[in-house]
């Protein structure tokens, strides 16, 4: 996948040339394209003066940093007790179906990435299904097709 890495001397002059820096710029490129591409982290630790291993084992080590691609619409199901017990498994389920993926696959369009969270903290609107940083409660297996519009053409 070949992407646009001109912002990447934009994101780094936003901090100082030091390894310390390394988390924050990786979060950034992060939100820049919505995963970490391995150019970017080549890049990334010539710029910062640390080894590519340091830079992909701190992009390992967290959850929040991905390797991987990801869709326009990250779905999150979270899968604490309650929400478990209020039926996220099924509603999981049942987007796996529509979308015609798995938990922490990308659908082939990269518009949609289904991932499983555990407990998000907001138990009194479970089951909790996130779509980028936009929180459903309640959600119902028989709503959970709603979840998906304005992103699937």
């Amino acid at each position: 996948m070949n992407h646009d890495l001109s912002k990447l001397p934009e994101i780094f002059n936003r901090y100082p040339r030091d390894p310390q820096s390394l988390i924050a710029v990786l979060q950034d490129i992060q939100k820049e394209f919505n995963y970490l591409p391995c150019d970017a982290l080549k890049q990334a630790a010539e710029a910062f003066d640390v080894p590519l291993s340091k830079v992909f084992s701190v992009s390992t080590f967290y959850n929040a940093f991905s390797l991987k691609p990801k869709g326009d619409r990250i779905i999150r199901v979270c899968m604490g007790t309650t929400c478990h017990i209020r039926g996220a498994k099924q509603i999981l389920e049942q987007l796996e179906t529509k979308l015609n993926i798995k938990a922490g696959e990308t659908t082939k369009d990269m518009k949609f990435t289904i991932e499983i969270v555990n407990c998000v903290g907001a138990c009194a609107m479970a089951p909790v299904v996130i779509v980028n940083k936009d929180y459903h409660g309640s959600v119902k297996i028989s709503s959970a097709n709603k979840l998906l519009k304005g992103g699937k053409k």
